[in-house]
């Protein structure tokens, strides 16, 4: 079966997201815990914690298909010690408020070299931040997310994403996002049926189906292999509406969050019936 949703306002507080993301009809859906361009945020307290879980009883949100997305200041691979460390503790404070919500995931972009450093060393950091974010935790699960190669941002090969993998000791900890624009950016053409299973094939082989754990849903404002992170609402960007199709009756992204990130957060209810009503559909018309 398959778990759409959209990454949805927190607006307010977090115990507001699962009804947002119910009000579009959706049946999965990603948030921010805190402000995403903010370093520091008050502590969730006992009052806040218990609304969530109830919001998320009461509209039927099973941990399984929250993907909670991390601040965008984190950079778990900063070649500057200070910052790195910095990045750390920010990135360890996220994850403790996922579990303190009870959720099993946390989102998060690997890292930039900032080009000051090579991306083998940016990838070694990174696996080492993860290490430690393990050790300071209790049990979510760390999902890297594919990207799209732009600026000095690693993680957009699946060699790259697969090199973190090899170095983070406790495995069951660990996980994969796919993002459609990013890895289409990045090379890999999911766009026609052929070529989106070649790509699943090289996932499969490179990192490992075990690992995926989640997908952001976006078609791509630029060309396929431009390196450039433009997401388009799903159907109208160079990805097309066949390689969502293929995603939709593929079973590999069965009970896994698939969450939207497309531009139009007003179209996001009618996108998210486009894709259903893709299920079971063998031509594309």
């Amino acid at each position: 079966m398959k778990y759409i949703g959209a990454h949805v306002s927190a607006s307010g507080g977090v115990w507001n997201a699962p009804g947002n993301a119910h009000n579009i009809g959706a049946k999965a859906f990603a948030l921010f815990t805190k402000n995403q361009r903010q370093w520091k945020a008050n502590p969730l307290n006992k009052e806040d914690i218990s609304l969530f879980k109830e919001a998320c009883s009461r509209f039927g949100y099973d941990s399984r298909y929250i993907l909670p997305h991390d601040s965008y200041l984190i950079n778990l691979g900063h070649p500057e010690k200070d910052a790195l460390q910095k990045s750390r503790d920010a990135f360890i404070d996220e994850v403790r408020r996922c579990e303190q919500l009870g959720l099993r995931y946390l989102n998060f972009h690997p890292g930039s070299t900032l080009k000051r450093i090579s991306n083998k060393e940016c990838l070694a950091i990174v696996a080492d931040s993860i290490n430690k974010t393990i050790d300071n935790s209790d049990y979510l699960t760390l999902v890297i997310e594919t990207t799209a190669g732009m600026g000095s941002s690693v993680g957009s090969s699946f060699e790259e994403l697969s090199y973190i993998i090899e170095r983070v000791e406790d495995k069951s900890r660990i996980g994969v996002c796919i993002d459609t624009c990013h890895i289409f950016a990045a090379g890999y053409d999911i766009g026609k049926k052929k070529k989106y299973e070649e790509t699943m094939r090289r996932f499969e082989d490179v990192i490992g189906l075990q690992y995926l754990k989640g997908a952001h849903l976006n078609d791509s404002k630029k060309d396929f292999g431009s390196g450039i992170d433009r997401h388009a609402p799903i159907g109208k960007g160079f990805i097309g509406i066949e390689g969502f199709r293929c995603i939709m009756n593929d079973e590999r992204f069965d009970e896994i969050p698939l969450i939207l990130e497309t531009p139009e957060r007003d179209n996001w209810k009618k996108e998210i019936t486009l894709l259903y009503d893709l299920i079971d559909q063998k031509e594309v018309t």
